[in-house]
């Protein structure tokens, strides 16, 4: 089975990661920022010349959702946020053997549905990582909140993550059960003929 496929949506949702957070970062909250005379960089511009981090901003968009500037240092929806020096370079060294792990697996798995959750996970890890080796630490920029409670601002990278996880956990709780069901009645129904 080729994993050309699942590397590319891999690729997609990377690219995907990105491009929001440059869009948003320089997009958006720069000009809430530096009005009235932003200095947006365009997105090569930004690559090329990691910018400064930008200071927290919020900017409304619904009444339950922000656009925030938040640094994350920590994991996926800011878990484990921390300080520490050598912070970003543990967490990228992790999720890069996560990663590593997870691609292992993929040309492993014969599961289309396995396949694409190992796809999502490991896009988002590389979007994550990225960020940590540019900035040391993660653009977190999706800020939703009811009644004064927030949920941990995230970004494409988390989201990606969690659906990946999600589906590697339904594939294990109903699809991966049906095929040992089925592989069970195949061996009794096999040994019943023998007697």
């Amino acid at each position: 089975m080729t994993k050309f496929p699942y590397l590319f949506l891999s690729v997609i949702l990377l690219v995907l990661d990105q491009l929001s957070k440059w869009a948003v970062t320089e997009g958006l909250l720069r000009i809430v920022l530096e009005k009235p005379e932003p200095q947006s960089l365009g997105l090569f511009e930004w690559y090329l010349n990691t910018p400064e981090r930008l200071p927290f901003v919020s900017t409304e968009i619904l009444p339950f959702f922000n656009l925030v500037m938040v640094w994350n240092q920590g994991i996926s929806f800011g878990l484990f946020n921390n300080q520490h020096e050598y912070g970003p370079l543990i967490l990228s060294a992790v999720s890069l053997l996560i990663m590593i792990v997870f691609l292992v697996w993929m040309f492993r798995s014969e599961s289309k549905m396995q396949n694409i959750g190992i796809a999502f996970v490991i896009a988002g890890a590389l979007g994550n990582i990225i960020d940590r080796v540019r900035f040391g630490a993660v653009i977190d920029f999706l800020d939703f909140h009811i009644a004064g409670h927030h949920w941990p601002a995230f970004n494409v990278a988390d989201s990606c993550i969690f659906i990946g996880v999600l589906l590697l956990i339904l594939h294990s709780l109903f699809f991966e059960t049906e095929k040992k069901n089925a592989t069970y009645n195949d061996a009794y129904e096999t040994d019943t003929k023998k007697t």
